[in-house]
């Protein structure tokens, strides 16, 4: 049975009063209906104001993403689902899955895009595919979540991992998620945070690995995430009462009020 926590449950004293870092999602977790925010962007700014680090983490492509962590107020963004790193202010990525031969690793890649589309002819590769480095995007419209346990199956078949969101699906290195690059961003770049100063957000699959416990024990899921419910092996702790952004922006205010 699917449980969450109300965000408006959780005692500020408990765990929120101690936060110093927020990893986010973006697309359906900062977004509303695809877009920034007034709101969003001013809730940015009072984080930072507040000296509460915020780092996106999302499966948009590394050209994409590195605007991101130079015009917003934090402290940087991770790229495609745990691949690459931009630290706040710098357009240069840091590589999180290291490619030996990047001109190889998109021609595998590449293949195994065709060899999915033996099997689904109408997948489309992503507009944005051919800004990526470390993974192969498709649009994720008209599968079915059958359609998508069967390109799961597909991908591991050909050693490759396999993840999706409300944007679009991932061909990926096998150990490329969220947690992984997170991870490693948190040991190299902010080593003085402990696990219960860090909380995570998101709202779709490729966001399950930052509810896993065993690594970010304080998870928050807004509310939308409740459209994958059956689909999460690892679930959010606490959930918001708003969807989107909206969700987001919730949650910034409880951790603004307890510090």
């Amino acid at each position: 049975m699917y449980k969450l926590l109300p965000l408006s449950e959780v005692s500020s004293t408990q765990c929120l009063s101690h936060v110093r870092l927020i990893a986010t999602d973006m697309d359906g977790t900062l977004t509303r209906k695809g877009k920034f925010t007034s709101t969003l962007l001013q809730s940015l700014q009072d984080l930072a104001t507040a000296g509460i680090k915020v780092v996106i983490i999302t499966g948009r492509s590394a050209g994409w993403v590195s605007g991101l962590a130079y015009y917003l107020p934090i402290v940087g963004a991770v790229a495609e689902n745990g691949g690459l790193f931009f630290s706040g202010g710098s357009e240069k990525p840091v590589a999180l899955t290291p490619i030996p031969d990047l001109i190889a690793h998109r021609q595998n890649l590449a293949s195994a895009f065709q060899q999915l589309q033996t099997e689904f002819p109408h997948i489309q590769e992503s507009a944005d595919n051919r800004f990526r480095v470390t993974d192969w995007t498709f649009d994720v419209q008209s599968l079915s979540t059958d359609n998508l346990k069967i390109l799961n199956h597909l991908c591991q078949q050909m050693g490759w991992g396999f993840t999706y969101s409300n944007v679009q699906c991932h061909i990926k290195p096998l150990e490329q998620d969220k947690a992984n690059g997170l991870s490693q961003v948190l040991r190299e770049y902010f080593p003085q945070y402990t696990p219960q100063q860090v909380i995570t957000v998101g709202d779709s699959p490729n966001d399950e690995s930052l509810f896993d416990e065993r690594y970010f024990p304080i998870s928050v899921g807004v509310a939308n995430v409740l459209e994958y419910a059956n689909q999460l092996q690892h679930q959010p702790v606490y959930i918001t009462s708003a969807a989107e952004g909206e969700g987001f922006c919730e949650l910034a205010r409880m951790i603004l009020s307890s510090t």
